[in-house]
């Protein structure tokens, strides 16, 4: 099963809707409130070059906001 990391805000809706998709296809991902913890706000930044979310990094690769087709693809979910 891959790694996935999920860099949210509390407000952001394309943060809820990928957390959807990710239960609607049973993923388990490690979410990270990038408004409350600075240093993985920074993470994120450093390894993506983006400030706002949702980031998610799948095994290393980097998404940035929903992309369903991508997230279908990173995940092999058909």
């Amino acid at each position: 099963m891959a790694q996935v990391n999920l860099y949210t805000t509390p407000t952001c809706t394309y943060c809820k809707t990928v957390k959807q998709f990710f239960e609607a296809n049973h993923v388990e991902y490690v979410e990270y409130d990038v408004s409350r913890d600075i240093e993985k706000a920074q993470h994120m930044v450093d390894k993506s070059g983006q400030t706002g979310v949702p980031v998610i990094e799948i095994d290393n690769e980097i998404i940035i906001g929903f992309d369903k087709r991508r997230l279908a693809s990173a995940l092999g979910i058909d």
